[in-house]
């Protein structure tokens, strides 16, 4: 009994040996055409699928996707979108295991992303999820 198996898209005979209880599929050896060589710029086959994601948006999703790449940060950006109003640095600080520095270089990158914004009342700075940029994610992971 003679199969074709495939190798990318090449058919090839596979020749099927069968004992009592051993089934052994072996390949067959071909002569494979020459290789034809292609005009310079002509396409070796057509694209499967196009981008629909313009290069613009697609820069902006990869900032939000770095930004959002450290497991931090995205802990962040989940507590500020549960509390409901501005939530201020010192409140927290205590729920991560890093230094207050370390915690606003984190809270900076969000920023700078365009995930959260922030507001000064005197020495603190108190924090708030930008609702558009949730809005922006949640379209662009559906």
């Amino acid at each position: 009994m003679t199969l074709l198996g495939t190798y990318g898209a090449r058919l090839y005979p596979l020749i099927i040996v069968c004992s009592i209880d051993i089934c052994i599929l072996m390949p067959v050896d071909l002569e494979l055409a020459p290789k034809q060589k292609r005009a310079p710029g002509e396409r070796c086959c057509d694209p499967v699928a196009y981008p629909e994601v313009e290069h613009e948006q697609a820069a902006r999703m990869a900032e939000v996707a770095k930004a959002l790449g450290d497991s931090i940060r995205l802990q962040l950006v989940d507590v500020l979108r549960k509390h409901a109003g501005k939530v201020c640095v010192c409140e927290l600080v205590p729920l991560f295991d890093v230094s207050q520095p370390t915690l606003s270089h984190h809270l900076k990158k969000l920023r700078e992303a365009g995930l959260v914004d922030s507001e000064r009342r005197g020495l603190w700075a108190y924090y708030y999820v930008l609702p558009i940029a949730m809005k922006e994610l949640s379209v662009w992971l559906s």
